[in-house]
């Protein structure tokens, strides 16, 4: 396999399909059936939400992934069922599937909720969660859901009063902007991006539309409000993915500072367009850099898209990345609830490669890195491994520090990294894959990087399993759909991300074969 030329061909579709390549969401596709039904696609988003259906009634992935999913496609069911959706082309016209589908998830939903649950740390899981179930409890369905212990409905009417009352609204929270329920349709204080999204979220994005785009002011002197604009991108989404839709969109400088970042440190020679490296360093603000319109600037991606671009000789000061510093970690954004491994790492690896190459700023940023590498090294498990708040695998997590370790890490990487190699060694599976729940091309390409990057740390016993994951990764490298595991309001899987983590490590691994 020319994994040069595969790369290449990858780096041309970042830039063919700029807004990104993202799996669908249940969670937003069911936010578009309830308040969009006038939209394209209508009848196939009822339909993916049908067929993606468990045989247990629930949707998503295990250990508590599948409440928010399964909350989402039940209430949205619920409500396709009551007002009848007039689908006359698709079997998902009779009522009595639909009822039967609500029917299994609400049984589902009972199970867990009657029940002490698990809720993973998801963004905006604390408001969404208790938002969706008072919509389903509004269907009047026998006894009403509890909310998960911990959770209530103070923060969803905080902030619906918010946006009622026409405050400015703080921008991570137009990503979730749903949650205000009618409060959000067409509010005032809310604006599309030039390209017409909120939030880069179709369900944000939905709920602002709603049922306004038809309306007109009923009060004189005040102009009607032009929705052409979000109207035209969420047909454009919906269009795009066939009716579902995914968590969000447009993702392009994350997208592309992770691809480019997984290719360049594999040390495949893509050929990078000119264009796409001035937009990244375009990119960035006095405060970093979003993930794409419509998100507020965050610490992660402006630090992938630094290493990128130190990376590819094109250095920018990450002096910007102070502005996320608390003093004991990096947050991902300010007033961030909770914190993050990845987002710490990645923190690292943008100062170490941009001291790499601009050695006279080394001096300036050595306390940050040594701060840096010691809370990685604190925050280790007793296991070896590493967690996150941004992924559901603790591969990513793993990858992502003994990436900035081994590099940047100085003579404090070397027991951390051991530790970590140990534990890859030891959660290898039998087919020669690494996962979570199950192997997968994605976390075994994480794996397999973390055993042979820095190459200066490899033993025989690492290359032998490296080796081992290599050969899984030919044998399934064809498969183009990924089981989502990155941690938005819904897992989602950021395609062309984990196809260049795939890439890096196939290359890495033919070295060793």
């Amino acid at each position: 396999m020319n994994y040069t030329r595969e790369a290449d061909e990858l780096v041309a579709t970042l830039m063919a399909r700029p807004w990104g390549q993202v799996s669908a969401s249940i969670y937003e596709t069911g936010r578009l059936v309830t308040l969009v039904p006038w939209l394209t696609g209508h009848r196939e988003r009822i339909e993916y939400l049908l067929t993606t259906q468990g045989t247990d009634g629930s949707w998503g992935a295990p250990d508590g992934y599948g409440l928010v999913p399964t909350l989402s496609a039940t209430e949205a069911l619920l409500t396709a069922h009551a007002t009848g959706p007039q689908l006359k082309t698709s079997p998902a016209a009779d009522p009595e599937r639909l009822g039967r589908a609500a029917g299994k998830g609400l049984d589902a939903l009972r199970r867990w909720l009657l029940h002490p649950v698990q809720v993973p740390d998801m963004p905006a899981v604390e408001v969404i969660v208790p938002f969706l179930v008072a919509l389903i409890n509004i269907h009047h369905l026998g006894e009403p859901l509890p909310l998960p212990a911990g959770m209530d409905y103070s923060r969803v009417d905080r902030i619906r009063q918010a946006v009622a009352s026409g405050v400015e609204l703080p921008e991570k929270l137009l990503h979730a902007l749903e949650v205000a329920g009618p409060a959000a349709g067409g509010a005032r204080a809310v604006r599309p991006t030039a390209i017409g999204t909120i939030g880069a979220s179709p369900a944000a994005t939905a709920a602002w539309l709603g049922s306004v785009w038809r309306r007109t002011p009923d009060r004189p002197g005040v102009a009607p409000l032009d929705t052409t604009q979000a109207r035209s991108h969420l047909e454009a989404v919906a269009t795009r993915y066939g009716g579902p839709v995914p968590v969000g969109l447009p993702i392009t400088v994350f997208e592309r500072g992770w691809v480019l970042s997984y290719l360049a440190r594999a040390g495949i020679p893509v050929e990078v367009p000119p264009e796409m490296v001035a937009d990244l360093r375009a990119a960035m603000g006095p405060s970093g850099t979003p993930a794409g319109p419509g998100l507020p600037a965050d610490a992660d991606t402006t630090a992938v898209a630094l290493h990128a671009l130190a990376r590819l000789g094109m250095p920018y000061d990450p002096e910007i990345l102070m502005a996320f510093d608390t003093g004991q970690h990096f947050c991902t954004w300010p007033g961030e609830n909770g914190f993050s491994i990845s987002v710490n790492a990645h923190v690292l690896d943008a100062f170490g490669a941009y001291t790499a190459v601009r050695p006279e700023r080394a001096g300036s940023y050595r306390p940050v890195r040594a701060r840096l590498t010691a809370l990685l090294a604190e925050r280790q498990q007793p296991d070896g491994s590493w967690d996150d708040r941004w992924h559901a695998s603790p591969y990513y997590a793993t990858l992502s520090c003994v990436l900035a370790l081994g590099e940047y890490g100085g003579r404090d990487r070397t027991v951390p990294m051991a530790r970590a190699r140990d534990w890859l060694l030891a959660t290898q599976r039998d087919d020669g894959s690494w996962g979570r729940w199950d192997g997968t091309t994605e976390e075994t390409a994480y794996a397999v990087q973390a055993l042979l990057l820095p190459g200066s740390t490899r033993t025989i016993r690492y290359e032998r399993a490296a080796s081992r994951g290599h050969a899984y990764l030919l044998r399934a490298s064809y498969m183009s759909d990924h089981p989502p595991l990155w941690h938005d309001k819904d897992l989602y899987s950021p395609l062309a991300v984990v196809r260049a983590a795939v890439l890096a490590a196939l290359h890495l691994g033919s070295k060793v074969n």
